[in-house]
């Protein structure tokens, strides 16, 4: 998966030199996350709606006219903004994307083409995608299974015990820590299993007689079809 096909595209940009009040009315107008700062076609900065938003509770809590004044009429986006920020790049993939944020604590990247800002990419992106992953506006049914090695076939394995209960597969997500390896040198994963059926309990007990162990299953009914 590729930053350019998840991020925001064509996304508003500020200039250094905009007000901080008008900077925080387009994030909050416009349900923004953060606003590239860029200059000249260069980036230069980020604000964000966080930061913005503590920012003026802050000042409100003072009630100090005078820093209330300042903030309002004179306070510029240059003297907040993250300068020189981290970014990534559109042709990345998200598992750099998701690497890098956490590494750095960061939950939003401008995205960039070279030396041009191109889409933003923030943990409301990273949310759709788990979603879209997961199925959450399928109705799936779901199972999950106790963390297993998985080793050559184990994945057929569940698929096949899966599709013999009637179940029509439809996603295998194998999701464990990179330190969990088991004796034998294979990664330990629990196995979410996302698929349509009629009878949950047939396919929870395929799955038990083919020797996995089901520690949670979610049962949901199939979209009716259009007539």
């Amino acid at each position: 998966m590729i930053v350019r096909n998840w991020m925001q595209t064509n996304p508003r940009t500020i200039p250094s030199d905009m007000l901080v009040s008008e900077a925080k009315r387009l994030l909050s107008e416009n349900n923004l996350h953060a606003l590239p700062v860029v200059d000249d076609g260069k980036l230069r900065g980020l604000v964000t709606r966080a930061n913005l938003l503590r920012m003026g509770h802050f000042v409100l809590r003072t009630q100090n006219p005078d820093e209330f004044n300042f903030f309002v009429t004179r306070l510029k986006v240059k003297d907040v903004m993250v300068r020189n920020p981290a970014t990534v790049e559109a042709n990345e993939t998200m598992e750099q994307c998701l690497l890098r944020g956490q590494e750095l604590g960061i939950a939003q990247f401008p995205v960039v083409d070279g030396k041009q800002v191109v889409g933003v990419i923030s943990a409301n992106e990273i949310f759709q995608l788990a979603a879209h992953c997961l199925g959450a506006w399928e109705r799936r049914s779901g199972v999950t299974l106790a963390p297993l090695e998985l080793g050559p076939g184990v994945l057929g394995r569940i698929a096949d015990a899966v599709e013999s209960a009637g179940a029509v597969l439809q996603a295998l997500y194998p999701i464990g820590r990179h330190d969990d390896h088991a004796d034998a040198g294979y990664l330990k994963k629990k196995v979410i299993i996302r698929f349509h059926a009629n009878e949950l309990r047939q396919v929870v007990s395929a799955l038990e007689a083919a020797g996995f162990a089901v520690i949670e299953s979610v049962e949901t009914h199939r979209p009716a079809l259009a007539a």
